[in-house]
């Protein structure tokens, strides 16, 4: 039983999963030591799996108490929120899409994007099942429920710009992501710029259809830091990403458990949680060039729309934004 190939595979993600910790730890190990933190506020959200893992398990507080540090949980409904969270102090780190937050640190957001946690194809553009919306242009005149500066909103943005289209063709409506799904429903807007779950949700139990699908735009989902924190407590930056790493290695030898726990999360039967994990890949944490060249083509995109002002250098920018420090110390590739 012990030599079985299953139990081989899982022991092997685990040594890696312990390799990184100990390679996080050891290059922060000057600092880790001097570090005094009280709490750590990190955020969970049901678009970002491995948060409900790291939650779920407490392996995160297990590892901070010994030190005297607490763990504070505060939900984002989405990127916007997270982002909101870190500019005001109220996070030390929260998770993103890459492109959202790329504009908060345009906006002047002290924050890094420090690891990744999915690959995930979460945006789309959805109608209802009975709905004459086919395609994009169909979009013109219409009402389109979306939330500003996250994901969807991007995704939005440069579908509408492929077919020479801009926001002023269209009717924003600006809602959370629940909200604009509500919306959906009752019939209170013609499209909506989706996010899952629930995008999923209205899928499944809906009927809705994703009428404009395109993997390659939406934007990595990233975690990111304060840069103060950052720098005053690289160490505890460093533990988090290792207990990052563990919940995905577990993640992916346990996606039965991990479906659960994204459906008890989310409120949402295990069909939807399932139909959402279909579509997020969870390879790798590594940061560096492949984020890098996504973010910087839906900046640059948006920058043509008008939305990010001309002055702005976007490669730069994203230079600015992405610090690969942690996990190249760790030896995530």
């Amino acid at each position: 039983m012990l030599s079985s190939p299953l139990f081989r595979s899982v022991s092997r993600s685990l040594s890696r999963a312990a390799l990184a910790a100990a390679a996080l730890l050891s290059a922060a190990s000057p600092a880790l030591a001097a570090e005094k933190l009280a709490e750590l506020r990190i955020d969970y959200a049901t678009y970002n799996p491995l948060s409900l893992v790291l939650k779920s398990k407490g392996w995160l507080e297990e590892d901070l108490k010994k030190d005297g540090t607490s763990v504070r949980w505060v939900q984002s409904l989405g990127s916007n929120k997270a982002l909101e969270f870190l500019n005001a102090g109220s996070l030390d780190l929260g998770s993103t899409a890459g492109a959202a937050a790329l504009l908060g640190k345009i906006g002047g957001n002290p924050i890094n994007s420090v690891y990744v946690y999915s690959k995930p194809e979460w945006t789309a553009l959805v109608a209802r099942g009975d709905s004459p919306i086919k395609a994009i242009e169909d979009l013109k005149g219409k009402r389109i429920a979306v939330t500003r500066g996250t994901d969807p909103h991007i995704f939005l943005m440069r579908a509408l710009a492929s077919k020479g289209l801009t926001d002023k063709d269209v009717k924003l409506v600006l809602l959370q992501h629940q909200d604009g799904r509500l919306a959906l429903e009752k019939g209170d807007v013609d499209a909506w710029a989706g996010l899952d779950p629930l995008m999923a949700q209205a899928e499944l139990e809906l009927g809705a259809r994703l009428f404009y699908r395109d993997a390659a735009a939406n934007t990595w989902g990233v975690l990111n830091a304060r840069e103060e924190f950052a720098r005053e407590h690289p160490g505890t930056v460093a533990r988090v990403i290792a207990a990052y790493e563990r919940a995905r290695d577990w993640a992916k030898a346990n996606p039965a458990e991990l479906r659960s726990i994204l459906a008890a999360a989310a409120r949402l039967p295990e069909n939807v949680a399932a139909r959402q994990l279909e579509r997020t890949d969870l390879a790798s944490g590594a940061i560096g060039a492949p984020q890098t060249e996504t973010i910087v083509a839906a900046g640059l995109a948006l920058q043509q729309q008008g939305v990010i002002a001309p002055e702005i250098d976007v490669k730069a920018t994203t230079a600015a934004l992405i610090d690969d420090s942690f996990v190249r110390q760790a030896g995530l590739r």
